[in-house]
């Protein structure tokens, strides 16, 4: 799998998890809502940087978005 999917799929569930949505994610983080959708279908290539802005709002590390998932639960 490659990095983008994996951070994508990893923050979509991260964000579900904490009750957020893309909209209420993009209002707390200053992050567009375009831009996280695109995150969460693979299409941006985020810079370290961003996954520590992407990750506080979440209450995680950035760690949890490019950890290993079994693909079997990603489709």
């Amino acid at each position: 799998m490659d990095m983008r999917r994996l951070v994508g799929l990893n923050f979509a569930r991260l964000r579900k998890e904490k009750g957020f949505t893309q909209e209420r994610f993009a209002e707390t983080s200053g992050f567009t809502q375009q831009y996280v959708s695109d995150l969460e279908r693979g299409r941006r290539n985020p810079t370290v940087v961003t996954l520590f802005h992407l990750a506080s709002p979440l209450g995680i590390t950035p760690a949890e978005l490019v950890a290993e998932i079994d693909e079997t639960d990603a489709d």
